[in-house]
């Protein structure tokens, strides 16, 4: 139990630190904890839900059921587990991207936790887990620089730039059972917060002219509900098969959002506040989308794992499109809300789980690919974002210690436009926990 607690009190300091990193992030203007242009419409990129083990397989989760690691994607899956086991689960990642339009070429890097989720069982076939984990993340910068003499005279160089950042947090907490030895159901509760910061600035090099800088300060929450179940069947020893489904409640934003627009002289010297406004986001009708989630997986002698996940979430009237607050628009981008959907597919190969001789052979390798269609239409047509992960879990001391290491190529278009394309190598870190629960040693 010493090693429970321990790994409890290091759990709750890096959530802490995780937390106060997220904020420090929002505070500081030129600090990303994620970053692409793709980020700028409504709440930001949707993350990838689960740990490092789900990340190296694609994305899968939904008809996962390993008593090795954490995966919290499905809620019914966590009943899968040894009697009276304890895991704990902590996942960082980093993101390098390179960025392409017209020939010009840019790049940036972050560093960002992915997630941490602990789960324990409960009472014989049933089991708990609580965790915290990014919902949606923001990072953008757009600007431009031209010389405009039409208006009125000369304004010298205009320089116009269009910034935000912020994230979205899901704290969640969710109970499972298993019936008839087959059949797993769960529940999750999440309590999702955040703050983005989105302003945009117009500053001239003529003292003649004053700059005005205007944003939008918003502080965000939600609760939702999400359910899963899974259904597992045997089909001889060496072969399985496994169904699930997953639906996560919409639900409706509460917060404020300070709107506001500034005069400055030299563009550092306030002039005047020219618009303050103070929103009360819950009386707008404002909705993050529903998500109806399916899987299918087969295991093969404990050996060969093969996993596909099919996600669809329905944003169309999450508002977003027509609150000035959650969208950057130009005479060259127009964005609408729409449907997301996601295919995924990820399949792990172990040699020989139990071996004692070779290391290797008790590693686990994996692969994974995903295609996703975000739910925000630019210009009519949907941002899609698509790659392939690899990834590997090398055993640590016993049970079921383990760090798994991943690597994600991806890339982030508008098919069809001229707009910014981003291209991306991501790197996931994880370690993965293992402690018996109230346990207690017998001696002779």
């Amino acid at each position: 139990m010493k090693s429970i607690f321990k790994v409890f009190s290091i759990t709750v300091a890096i959530v802490a630190l995780a937390c106060e990193s997220l904020a420090a992030q929002s505070a500081s203007g030129g600090t990303y904890g994620f970053y692409s242009p793709y980020s700028a419409y409504g709440i930001g990129d949707l993350s990838m839900e689960g740990t490092a083990y789900n990340h190296t397989l694609g994305g899968t989760g939904i008809a996962t059921r390993n008593k090795r690691y954490v995966s919290f994607t499905n809620p019914a899956s966590i009943t899968c587990r040894d009697s009276l086991s304890f895991l704990a689960d902590f996942s960082v990642e980093s993101v390098n991207s390179m960025y392409l339009q017209n020939g010009q070429k840019s790049a940036k890097n972050t560093f960002n936790m992915h997630s941490i989720a602990m789960t324990f069982p409960i009472w014989r076939s049933s089991a708990f887990v609580v965790g915290f984990t990014p919902f949606s993340n923001m990072g953008y910068d757009f600007s431009s620089k031209i010389e405009d003499q039409s208006i009125i005279g000369q304004t010298g160089i205009v320089e116009n730039t269009a910034s935000g950042q912020g994230s979205l947090n899901d704290i969640f907490i969710a109970a499972a059972a298993t019936f008839w030895n087959r059949l797993s159901v769960g529940a999750q509760f999440s309590y999702l917060f955040g703050k983005y910061s989105k302003y945009s600035r117009l500053i001239y090099s003529s003292t003649s002219y004053s700059s005005d800088y205007s944003g939008y300060e918003y502080f965000l929450s939600a609760y939702t509900g999400k359910f899963g179940l899974q259904y597992e069947e045997h089909f001889g020893k060496n072969f399985s098969m496994i169904i699930g489904a997953t639906y996560r409640l919409s639900t409706k934003l509460r917060g404020d959002c300070e709107d506001y627009l500034m005069g400055y002289h030299s563009a550092t010297v306030l002039i005047d506040t020219l618009r303050y406004e103070k929103i009360d986001l819950a009386k707008e009708n404002l909705r993050i989308g529903d998500e109806l989630g399916v899987g299918i997986s087969v295991n093969i002698a404990d050996k060969v794992n093969v996993e596909f996940n099919y996600l669809r979430g329905h944003w169309s009237n999450s508002g977003f499109d027509s609150f000035d607050a959650f969208k950057v628009e130009s005479k060259e981008v127009k964005y609408q809300a729409g449907t997301m959907q996601s295919f995924r597919l990820g399949v792990e190969y172990v040699p020989n789980r139990n071996d004692v001789r070779y290391y290797h052979k008790r590693m686990s390798y994996r692969a994974g690919g995903y295609f996703t269609q975000s739910p925000y239409r630019v210009n009519g047509g949907p941002t899609i974002n698509y790659g392939v992960t690899l990834g590997l879990t090398f055993p640590v001391f016993r049970w079921y210690n383990g760090v798994s290491i991943g690597i994600d190529f991806g890339r982030y278009e508008l098919p069809g436009s001229n707009l910014v394309s981003q291209n991306y190598v991501k790197f996931v870190l994880g370690f993965n926990l293992h402690d018996y629960w109230f346990h207690k040693s017998q001696y002779n």
